[in-house]
This record gives C-alpha cells, structure tokens and sequence, in this order.
C-alpha cells in the first residue's frame, strides 16, 4: 500500500535483509505515513523487528547483515554511501524491548544525548519539555537528580521515550515496548504515543495484537514462509489501514492470524 509523495515519511522499496548468506525478509515494499502509528504484527521470526531496524539503520551494527533495495527518509535513500547514520539516528529514534536507561541521573539521561547531537538551548527547559511529552514529568520532577535505573520499569521505559524525544527527531521506532512491562504501564505507554503522533510519526513492533488495533491507524502483517532448506523467510503479506487489517483483510492468513485462528 502506497500514500500520497508527500505524506510518506518512509518509504521501503522491494527490500530484503541477509545475515550472511540467509535472507530474513523477502522484498518488502510499504509508506510510513506522516504523524501516524503503525504497527508491525506476525509471528515470531517473521521478520517484524529486522525490517523496523532498516529504517535507522541498526542493522550496521551487525557484521553479516546486508539490505538490498531502497528506504527513503523525506525522499533521501538512507542507504547512499554519503548518507551518516549517526546523523539519521537523530533524526529517527529508537526504543527498544527492554527500558534501557543509561546509568546516569533522570537529567542527565536526557540531557546526554541532547549534547551529543550539539543542543545550545535552554537544558532545563528540553529535559521538562522531553519528560512532559512522555507524561513522566510529574513523577519525577522532584527525582530528577536520582538514578534512572531507580524508578519502576514502566517509568524507566517512559525515561527512553522522552530520551528519544529529547534528540528532536521526526519518526520513533517502537520494539516492542510493552513487552517487559506490567498492564497498567502498559496501558500509559499506548496513552502516550496518541498524544506523541501529534508531533511524531511512529513504527512499532508488537506481538499484541489488541495493542496493534487501539494504537495503530495502519497495520502491517508479516508471515514467515518456509525454505527448502528448514529455515524462515519474513515476508509482507498486507498492508492497510488498521481497520481494514482486523475487520475486513483481503489475505486468508492475515484473517486467521487477526482472529486467532493461525497456525
């Protein structure tokens, strides 16, 4: 599924991933459309979380992975050799499974990053304003001097919300965000990325599929084909608007995997 040229932030283009000589996603193709979630849903090992970790380049940092095909950002391919990754990666954030604070002081959590990409501003001001976007303010306004590692794991994944936000980037890749988290911190963070699409576009990776229908206004669906050789390629089997995905899917396995009947 395509949008209009200007409303696609991100655009993946017959895109496959190698790790070595295995291949991991087999072409492919969708629109991230600006100031929208979207969500990734499939099974495990279908390849979700590989094709999410393209969009800022990730997977460089593993020596046997290999793109071929084409991802754009605002129309630039972010694979060109004189494309930077760091300079991407502050322009598309990251959060990952697991809260990840640094281990540093809830300020400092923030404000580290924020030096790192040449922040001149007002400090005080961008950690208040980061840890308000991600509606953690309030808890820990009167912390801001303890450690991050010393708050609850649903405050902790918040802290990585607003440390992303901090860098001032357009788009926010969600792995999974929820998973370690408790339901009540959970329920927070769907909260928190309706308000944050008012200012952000966001990719997220989830094995909820109740949280894919309340958060996401497009759903993709994954599906993992076997190979002659016993292994898995991560293919794309539908993209749609959200609705679309769990109530009327054009696919036969986006509908048994939507209502449960998969596998």
């Amino acid at each position: 599924m395509q949008v209009e040229e200007n409303e696609a932030v991100l655009r993946a283009q017959e895109v496959s991933v190698y790790y070595g000589s295995t291949k991991a996603v087999d072409r492919a193709s969708l629109d991230i459309p600006k100031n929208r979630v979207v969500a990734f849903i499939g099974p495990s090992g279908c390849g979700k979380s590989t094709l999410l970790r393209c969009f800022n380049r990730m997977n460089d940092l593993i020596p046997s992975a290999r793109v071929e095909g084409k991802i754009t950002f605002r129309g630039k391919d972010i694979y060109h050799p004189k494309e930077d990754p760091v300079q991407l990666r502050s322009q598309i954030g990251m959060v990952f499974q697991k809260p990840n604070p640094f281990p540093k002081s809830i300020y400092e959590n923030i404000a580290f990053g924020a030096r790192l990409n040449g922040f001149k501003g007002n400090m005080d001001e961008l950690v208040e304003t980061s840890l308000q976007q991600a509606a953690i303010w309030d808890e820990v306004k009167d912390k801001l001097k303890q450690s991050g590692l010393a708050i609850s794991g649903g405050q902790q994944q918040r802290l990585c919300i607003a440390r992303a936000i901090a860098i001032q980037p357009e788009v926010i890749l969600m792995d999974e965000p929820c998973s370690a988290l408790d339901p009540i911190s959970t329920l927070k963070i769907e909260e928190l990325m309706h308000e944050l699409k008012k200012n952000y576009t966001i990719v997220i990776v989830t094995h909820n599929m109740q949280q894919a229908s309340r958060v996401s206004d497009y759903t993709a669906f994954f599906n993992a084909e076997p190979t002659e050789t016993g292994g898995k390629i991560g293919l794309l089997v539908e993209y749609d608007k959200t609705e679309t995905i769990f109530h009327d899917p054009q696919e036969t396995s986006t509908k048994e995997y939507v209502t449960g009947r998969f596998g």
